[in-house]
């Protein structure tokens, strides 16, 4: 019976993506002191100058994503700010990266935003508020949500954070050149498809995927809002998609890469309203 029950409870945190068998969700976060700006805000102590400009940074940034996902955060995101490498890389074990959220959906932002990429923070930190908003209501990195539309949402919120280091010239260069995000690839919960199985670079990925969930947003923001609402109702994407769009998603996608060879770029997509 006790193995029964186990095994009843990891398929029920497996079936809505909560990962807190992590080894990353275990380790103890308690290092961190709340800043005296911000309650939400905590800080690696002696960094509390980094915590002030995060503290700065989080309304406007919490703003543009309820804004973007056209509701509230399901209960008060909490930052956590390492100001020295050991800490980010005790906490996120993911190399060269700026921010992250991890398993059990914390928040980690790296001493890089406190140096040479201080003009990022309020970008990324957005990107990050992004997948702690979605990560409230349907777990860490749900599978049924494709990779692309998972950063395309969070970079097109953040208002192209995340994909700051290249253009959308590349993109539309790199589209004609047959480098397109993989449409069709379903993920599983021990399989994601990212940037390497379209050919891109991280950066070229997270872009083009901005600028196709950007032109669904352009095109039909009705629908569009009704897609974003079925995705934080935990609705598996490719259901939700085909009952609101009544197509594919790469059929739907379609009129966005003919816009790009036909008129060398797409009709712009509007950026994420505050």
């Amino acid at each position: 019976m006790r193995l029964w029950a186990l095994a009843a409870m990891l398929a029920a945190l497996q079936g809505c993506a909560l990962t807190v068998s992590d080894p990353r969700a275990l380790r103890p976060i308690d290092s961190f002191v709340q800043s005296a700006d911000d309650a939400r805000v905590w800080i690696e102590p002696g960094y509390e100058a980094y915590g002030a400009r995060v503290a700065a940074a989080l309304p406007s940034a919490i703003a543009r994503v309820e804004a973007a996902h056209y509701l509230p955060f399901a209960r008060p995101p909490r930052v956590h700010v390492c100001g020295s490498e050991d800490c980010f890389n005790r906490h996120v074990m993911t190399p060269k990266l700026s921010a992250a959220v991890v398993p059990d959906n914390r928040l980690i932002l790296s001493p890089k935003l406190d140096g040479r990429e201080q003009h990022r923070l309020p970008t990324l930190l957005t990107h990050e508020l992004a997948h702690l908003h979605l990560g409230q209501r349907i777990g860490h990195y749900h599978s049924t949500l494709p990779v692309w539309f998972h950063e395309g949402w969070a970079t097109l919120t953040a208002d192209g954070g995340g994909a700051d280091y290249t253009t959308d010239a590349r993109v539309f260069e790199a589209i004609r050149e047959g480098k397109r995000v993989n449409l069709l690839a379903r993920d599983a919960p021990d399989k994601r498809h990212r940037a390497a199985a379209s050919r891109l670079s991280i950066f070229e990925f997270y872009r083009q995927s901005m600028l196709l969930v950007g032109w669904l947003k352009a095109q039909d923001e009705a629908r569009f809002r009704q897609l974003a609402l079925a995705v934080q109702d935990n609705t598996d994407f490719e259901i939700a998609f085909w009952d609101i769009y009544g197509q594919a998603p790469a059929d739907r996608l379609a009129g966005f890469y003919d816009g790009v060879l036909r008129d060398n770029q797409p009709i712009q997509a509007a950026p994420a309203k505050p």
